[in-house]
């Protein structure tokens, strides 16, 4: 489960209802929300949220670091909570439900130094495609 409440609280983040609601929405463990998503399971607990600010937590939340913004294709944004525990992501190629997976070694060790072309290679995102377990069964 994502601790991003605590992290916000340790941070001194000034905890209004709405950006309470948002981070509450948004913790656990594989949750990949769009902002749509993410603003209407806010109204479900606080119905006076608007989407301008849940747009703008969710911007204020990428900012801090404490909420990936994660783009796998060509469909909206999706925002993960777990943002300080290196990962990757399994995508379903029908449906676009994400998984957070955490593979043994290190892909940034696996490029070889004649593939580096020169750069100075400080990250690497991995993403797996396949699909999910409903979409392959339907």
């Amino acid at each position: 489960m994502s601790d991003l409440l605590e992290r916000l609280r340790g941070r001194g983040w000034r905890m209004t209802a709405q950006r309470r609601v948002v981070a509450e929405v948004l913790d656990g463990e594989h949750v990949h929300l769009t902002a749509d998503e993410v603003h209407a399971r806010a109204v479900a607990k606080l119905p006076e949220i608007s989407r301008a600010t849940v747009y703008n937590t969710l911007g204020e939340l990428v900012t801090l670091g404490e909420v990936l913004e994660v783009s796998t294709d060509k469909r909206a944004k999706r925002y993960d909570p777990n943002a300080h525990r290196p990962h990757h992501h399994l995508v379903c190629a029908r449906c676009g439900s994400i998984r957070d997976v955490h593979p043994t070694g290190n892909p940034l060790a696996d490029l070889p130094d004649t593939e580096r072309f020169g750069f100075t290679v400080s990250d690497v995102e991995v993403t797996y495609r396949g699909l999910c377990p409903d979409c392959a069964g339907s």
